[in-house]
């Protein structure tokens, strides 16, 4: 644990507060411009979130002005420190790279602000990034340590074979890993994600996360990837060269299962999986692991998708609630085909609500875990925290930097 920060250095950090309000978005950017100058460390990022559509910028800037906002009271963003120190590990950051991320984000504050950008106040931003900086590079080490120290566990990079790839839909399909080097691989948390590190001929060294979607086991992983409708964009190339370019035998850089988002395991309280379009890929994971070790936890799993066509693993998940006794599978689709059934194919027509949600699911008991594309996730987590759902029974999983469209759903926990 770092030396306390001085009451100085405190009363300075908060003073920046308004700077921040009013310009700390222009220093994020300026502050990623500046870093991404050096090929090597623009490498370590998921350069997806970031460039003209990229949210990466915007999420630090509210991270950044949170911890300025609460460096008197740092325990609330404890729940912040541990995901940013998982996507780290699975992006293999170390504490060798802190020092450029330093240089870049003081840099960035003495352009924007200028004059503003006292030495008094760079001082103190040099004390309480640095201070933060040792949180972070404290809990990575031992993320390390764990994920070395258990049975086919690694740190960095290791090689994974495609053993075999199924289409899941038109526009999803699922892939199995196996390790190159023939050994077990490391239990993951039902939830977690693995990192991949692509080097793809014309475009680079690209870096993205990808849900595990299946339960835990010694052999091998599964994800789980929808093809992006927009080729050629940063979002979509890694999953667009994955459909098109990895058949069995190909080889993937991966690292080890990462992210604070898992289910609890332990007790047997209700849980109500939610999940929107490809966001279903933990929840496979999470409702396998409950048909096999808990079958009689009561549970519910609710899913939506457009349509029939883009409708993933659909059977595996009916399955899945046959073997889980105490399970209940509801479908929604938004825009159902003439071909897609009401009562054989889904259940109902529409959106998932945060009221359907309480009136369908004992919502007085019950933790609910969520993963789908923004607005999705937006209305359930606001609407699940407006109903009186305490926040630690409210957990979700975003695909990419959890921005703004979080933030009126945490004021509210």
């Amino acid at each position: 644990m770092p030396a306390p920060l001085s009451p100085a250095t405190v009363a300075l950090i908060k003073a920046t507060v308004p700077a921040l309000e009013a310009h700390g978005l222009t220093i994020t950017k300026r502050m990623y411009g500046r870093l991404f100058e050096n090929a090597e460390i623009r490498d370590l990022f998921n350069q997806s979130h970031h460039g003209e559509t990229g949210s990466q910028p915007k999420a630090l800037a509210q991270a950044v002005l949170a911890y300025a906002r609460n460096i008197d009271n740092l325990g609330v963003l404890a729940g912040a420190v541990e995901r940013i120190a998982q996507k780290h590990v699975a992006l293999n950051i170390l504490p060798e790279h802190y020092p450029y991320v330093a240089d870049a984000l003081l840099g960035a504050i003495g352009d924007v602000l200028g004059d503003a950008a006292t030495p008094e106040i760079a001082t103190a931003w040099g004390e309480a990034y640095w201070f933060l900086a040792e949180l972070l590079i404290g809990r990575e080490a031992a993320i390390y340590r764990d994920h070395a120290g258990k049975p086919g566990g690694w740190n960095g990079w290791r090689d994974f074979v495609v053993e075999s790839v199924t289409q899941e839909s038109e526009t999803i399909r699922s892939f199995v890993l196996v390790p190159a080097d023939g050994g077990p691989v490391l239990r993951h948390r039902p939830g977690q994600y693995l990192g991949f590190l692509l080097d793809l001929p014309g475009r680079g060294v690209l870096k993205r996360n990808y849900s595990v979607s299946c339960a835990p086991s010694d052999r091998a992983y599964r994800i789980t990837v929808k093809r992006e409708a927009a080729p050629g964009r940063p979002a979509g190339i890694a999953s667009n060269w994955l459909h098109d370019h990895a058949r069995p035998g190909t080889v993937l850089k991966v690292a080890a299962p990462a992210g604070d988002f898992a289910l609890d395991g332990q007790g047997d309280e209700p849980a109500v999986l939610v999940s929107g379009g490809v966001g279903l890929t933990p929840m496979i994971s999470m409702l396998e692991t409950i048909a096999a070790d808990s079958p009689d936890r009561p549970t519910w799993y609710v899913h939506g998708a457009l349509f029939g066509r883009v409708h993933a693993l659909r059977d595996q998940a009916r399955s899945l609630a046959t073997r889980a006794r105490n399970t209940t599978l509801v479908t929604f689709y938004a825009e159902p085909e003439p071909a897609d059934r009401q009562g054989a194919d889904y259940d109902v027509q529409g959106l998932i609500t945060a009221d359907w949600l309480a009136e369908h699911t004992p919502h007085d008991r019950a933790t609910y875990y969520l993963c789908g594309p923004k607005p999705f996730l937006r209305d359930l987590v606001t609407g699940l925290l407006r109903r009186g759902v305490p926040a630690e029974r409210v957990k979700f999983e975003f695909f990419g930097p959890a921005d703004e469209l979080f933030e009126e759903p945490r004021q509210a926990a």
